[in-house]
């Protein structure tokens, strides 16, 4: 029997047919890669720990962390304060809890107005470029020019917040510098993505047939070069919430009475010498909660380049 007999056989009979794979696209075979990866497994249960702690700290613990016991205040680890209490007697384990609100909100939201902008300006940039292409990059090379961190500081000594600051208010802010500051990276990313989507069969055969040119980007450019923007968008996740901290241990970014791991690395910052407990557990948080967001990236990136596999 030929080749050409067995596949028909085969496709007659439902039967496998040795030697022919079905037709696999990138997604699918970029979540078989993810399956078998151990990185990616421990990156999310990481991630899914520390979002159920920003959405209800409740179920981890019952302790107020705005309540202070000065008469506490530095206490070691111990059964009624896991983690200990700070210089100001707050229970260390409750802020610590309760810090990861402030850091994942201002990740997720940064991220997202980054994909937004970076995404809208990418996309416009690369499928019309023009005059179009040329402002866009001019204007994304003058935010190059400002790293994030910098100009992060610069916005926030500019604008600070003040101890009536309302709680969204203050996170809010934080979020708006680092989308600012935070989209020129996604933004070229994108452009690349659609000037090598764009040039490709089916987008020069929607645009035969009369499509408009939201529907091709809809339709055709976004699905097939959103995939890289992604995974770089999910590493900056950890990059914006390391950047949040370092405002807050700054003293202009969060500031009390909001809650987060960067506030509570700056205020254990002057019992470092006796206590160095204070600063142990809201670093430790802090440093796996990014490390988690980057190795998730980084299993993302791994299983949707081919070149890996």
């Amino acid at each position: 029997m030929t080749e050409s007999s067995t596949i028909a056989v085969g496709a007659e009979t439902g039967a496998p047919v040795p030697g022919h794979d079905e037709a696999r696209s990138l997604t699918s075979d970029a979540w078989r890669s993810l399956k078998k990866n151990p990185i990616f497994w421990v990156s999310i249960v990481l991630i899914v720990l520390f979002v159920l702690m920003a959405a209800w700290p409740s179920l981890f613990t019952n302790v107020d962390p705005n309540a202070a016991i000065l008469k506490e205040a530095r206490q070691k680890p111990s059964a009624s304060a896991w983690f200990g209490r700070d210089i100001q007697g707050y229970d260390i384990y409750s802020r610590t809890i309760y810090g990861a609100r402030a850091s994942i909100l201002v990740g997720v939201f940064a991220s997202i107005a980054t994909v937004l902008i970076g995404g809208a300006m990418g996309v416009a940039a690369g499928y019309y470029g023009g005059w179009l292409d040329s402002l866009i990059s001019r204007v994304t090379d003058i935010f190059f020019a400002i790293p994030l961190l910098l100009g992060g500081i610069l916005f926030m000594a500019t604008f600070p917040n003040t101890v009536n600051s309302p709680y969204l208010l203050v996170v809010g802010k934080v979020v708006l510098v680092l989308s600012i500051f935070g989209w020129p990276g996604l933004a070229r990313l994108m452009r690349s993505s659609v000037l090598q989507v764009k040039p490709n069969d089916y987008v020069q055969a929607a645009r035969a047939l009369g499509a408009t040119p939201w529907r091709i980007i809809r339709a055709h450019v976004l699905p097939n070069a959103l995939a890289p923007m992604i995974v770089v968008a999910t590493i900056n996740l950890g990059v914006f919430i390391s950047v949040e901290a370092t405002l807050s241990f700054l003293g202009i970014g969060l500031t009390p009475p909001a809650v987060s791991w960067g506030v509570a690395i700056s205020d254990a910052i002057v019992a470092l010498r006796t206590t160095p407990h204070i600063l142990l557990f809201p670093s430790l948080f802090l440093s796996l909660a990014v490390l988690a967001f980057i190795m998730l990236g980084d299993a993302v990136r791994d299983a949707f380049d081919p070149k890996s596999r």
